[in-house]
């Protein structure tokens, strides 16, 4: 059995099947897991790049969710942001938002620590069998986003194909800043409104819990799409972006972009994973609202129908 994906959705997957006994192999083709969780150190420090946060009201996902709590990974961080827009600036309150002190993609690596992960390794095919870089397995798991997966699969597996281009995802810049010092005034993050540019700005220093004078602005769609050939030539308008929604008197003294062609999906499908009768599964936060506990949900039942297929 492998799975192709090492974001929380496959790790998610291969865990269900690795505690029914059953072989699994995960394959990735970045170099850590993590997936759209995902963390970069900056000079020792870690700063996430890829999801801000995430929420818990799924059970299944709050039972995780306690115990990366009680091993000290994770910490509660606020209910309240701030938004801007047309109206002015305004706090805005909704479910408790968590963070990870050692960024987000330390969760998936928790997660996958007992299980085999193959990093670099890029797969280029899957035909029917279901055949995977022309070696035949029990059934195969894509759990990345849909135009990636459509990339993989032959034409022949009509009900995956079917299943993969009924999704559609925007892109996203993430920016990592670091200042000199803090000269904002408190906040946690701020939902941007009506902006050409900026979507998101977190303040990773709260965030982590270690106040460093770290920012993490999210771009809009149509922001990411005009700069996707070259997305560090975006950095300069970004900080300019930033400084002028928070009164910045200093430039970023680090700068950091990172380019996210499938941040988040628009549209996708019913149901929380797809299984065909080719044995190809795919799981991902397209099979829901996007966000954490959707792309775990959807791995975590495809793992368990996978399961109850294999057995």
């Amino acid at each position: 059995m492998i799975v192709v994906g090492a974001g929380i959705a496959g790790v998610a997957c291969a865990r269900e099947l690795a505690r029914a006994g059953i072989p699994v192999q995960i394959r990735e083709r970045g170099r850590v897991a993590g997936g759209r969780m995902a963390s970069k150190r900056f000079d020792g420090r870690p700063a996430d790049l890829g999801a801000a946060y995430f929420t818990a009201s799924d059970p299944g996902f709050a039972a995780l969710v306690a115990e990366w709590q009680a091993a000290g990974l994770v910490r509660e961080w606020t209910d309240t942001f701030l938004a801007y827009g047309a109206q002015g600036r305004h706090e805005v309150t909704g479910p408790m938002r968590w963070a990870a002190p050692r960024g987000l993609r330390s969760l998936v690596e928790h997660l996958a620590r007992d299980l085999p992960v193959a990093v670099d390794r890029l797969v280029l095919g899957v035909e029917p069998g279901p055949v995977v870089d022309g070696r035949p397995c029990a059934a195969v798991a894509l759990a990345m986003p849909g135009p990636q997966a459509a990339l993989l699969l032959d034409p022949a597996l009509a009900a995956a194909t079917r299943a993969v281009q009924a999704q559609t995802w925007s892109p996203s810049l993430a920016v990592v800043l670091r200042f000199p010092d803090r000269r904002w005034a408190d906040f946690r993050g701020a939902f941007v409104n009506d902006h050409p540019v900026l979507a998101l700005v977190c303040d990773d220093g709260d965030r982590r819990g270690d106040g460093a004078p770290v920012l993490v602005a999210h771009t809009t769609p149509a922001f990411a799409a005009g700069h996707l050939l070259q997305p560090t030539a975006a950095g300069p308008a970004v900080e300019e972006a930033v400084r002028d929604l928070l009164a910045l008197p200093e430039p970023a003294e680090q700068l950091h972009v990172h380019r996210w062609t499938y941040a988040k999906p628009t549209a996708g499908a019913e149901g929380t994973y797809h299984l065909d009768d080719d044995a190809i599964g795919l799981a991902g936060d397209a099979f829901g609202p996007p966000r954490v506990q959707t792309a775990w949900r959807s791995g975590h039942d495809l793992g368990r129908a996978l399961t109850a297929r294999l057995s």
